[in-house]
């Protein structure tokens, strides 16, 4: 699986990527009216386009029109109009690269302020010390929830090839829904969803089988995976490799490895224990061991910011190098690396004693980053959290109302 960085990486699916460098998922939280993409998104996604980069995977778009991880996300089921996205995708490929759609259910981690439905595996809610009441108090799900969950995949991945996308990314990973399945924590059912780490993957495994069948051979199937969620007792490296054995004979291209949780906000460089590196590469030295045995190529991000860092992960088996922060603070950045040039700055981590509140500071910074590029801005780094936090709290309250009045009208099919 090694490779030069601007080396073609070809996948199961037939797809080619042009190089191993990939614009990983960010919660851009910037959908407009209706919860649709609009030109906001698309100016974002044709600057990292035309930044060399030879996969964009969008942030999350939602499954499920009542439940969110933010109100200004974009939805994508049965009654969204497909115009929207065409243009998103066409952004996306305007540089020569893919574009890969991250689809997605936050489970239980929806603001407790938020409309619609909290749903877990069981119903216990999110712990996050004195931040807790910011979450909603999850119900377990039923059987019929879940089969209805699987088809909402299922839809949403079919109409984003309609779309023009290259493929989707099933996101497993950050705590959300599919993640707390995995999760003996999370997860204390005793029927055919819980127990044994098969069960708890059922329904991952179903989802995936779902979306392989509802979409044509040559449409990417991903799924981003926690290589931990750095939480004593909880889904560890072992059952990532168990999981991984289990998707290669589903026809999956491509694993993404990432980590943590919003309890342990590992992906963000905070994880609740020690075994993530301080600024680089966070999960590299779990990866370098799935990577033994993965029968699938494997993605790795968090953290990555220069090009020996890079190159580093794909001397270790890595297939592709995901970037997120990096991008949103350099949109060019594949391009300098091929000039033999490095980002000019980068932005600090957030280092505030209260993991929770510097993980929001964290996310929220990164987000002006995509704002002011989204505008035809420069980014601007340096900005302090704090100023960035607050920022993104006014906005979101907006999004809320928005959201809200949306989601209270009758929606017809599209």
């Amino acid at each position: 699986m090694t490779g030069e960085l601007f080396s073609p990486l070809h996948l199961r699916s037939g797809q080619v990527l042009k190089n191993r460098i990939a614009k990983a998922a960010m919660e851009e939280n910037m959908a407009g009216d209706g919860q649709l993409p609009d030109e906001q998104l698309f100016t974002l996604y044709r600057q990292w386009a035309a930044g060399g980069t030879g996969l964009l995977i969008t942030g999350n778009v939602m499954v499920h029109a009542e439940a969110l991880t933010g109100p200004a996300g974009v939805v994508l089921d049965e009654h969204a109009p497909l115009g929207p996205f065409a243009d998103w995708a066409e952004a996306g490929k305007s540089g020569g690269g893919a574009i890969w759609m991250q689809i997605n259910h936050p489970g239980r981690q929806v603001a407790s302020d938020m409309p619609g439905v909290v749903w877990g595996p069981s119903d216990i809610g999110v712990s996050l010390g004195k931040h807790s009441s910011r979450f909603g108090r999850p119900t377990a799900m039923t059987a019929r929830q879940i089969d209805d969950t699987v088809t909402r995949y299922a839809v949403t991945a079919h109409r984003a090839e309609k779309a023009g996308f290259d493929g989707v990314e099933i996101h497993a990973a950050h705590g959300y829904l599919l993640s707390q399945f995995l999760s003996p924590l999370v997860n204390k059912r005793t029927d055919r969803w819980g127990g044994s780490l098969e069960n708890r993957a059922r329904m991952l495994l179903d989802i995936v089988s779902a979306v392989r069948a509802a979409v044509s051979p040559s449409f990417a199937v991903a799924v981003k995976l926690n290589s931990a969620d750095f939480q004593r007792g909880g889904f560890d490296a072992e059952d990532a490799r168990q999981v991984i054995e289990m998707l290669e004979p589903l026809g999956v291209d491509l694993v993404e490895l990432s980590g943590g949780s919003y309890e342990s906000p590992a992906m963000t460089g905070r994880s609740a224990d020690t075994r993530t590196q301080a600024r680089e590469a966070y999960f590299l030295d779990l990866a370098e061991d799935l990577v033994t045995t993965s029968p699938i190529p494997l993605m790795l991000t968090g953290g990555i910011t220069r090009r020996g860092t890079a190159q580093k992960v794909l001397d270790s088996g890595v297939a592709v190098i995901g970037m997120g922060t990096a991008l949103a603070v350099t949109p060019d950045l594949p391009d300098r690396w091929r000039g033999g040039r490095e980002a000019d700055r980068l932005m600090r981590p957030v280092k505030w004693s209260d993991k929770a509140l510097a993980s929001a500071a964290s996310m929220a910074q990164v987000r002006h980053q995509m704002r002011r590029l989204a505008r035809g801005s420069r980014p601007k780094p340096g900005t302090h959290p704090a100023i960035a936090l607050v920022a993104e709290q006014r906005k979101q309250r907006t999004a809320l109302r928005r959201y809200r009045a949306w989601l209270a009208e009758p929606r017809g099919a599209a």
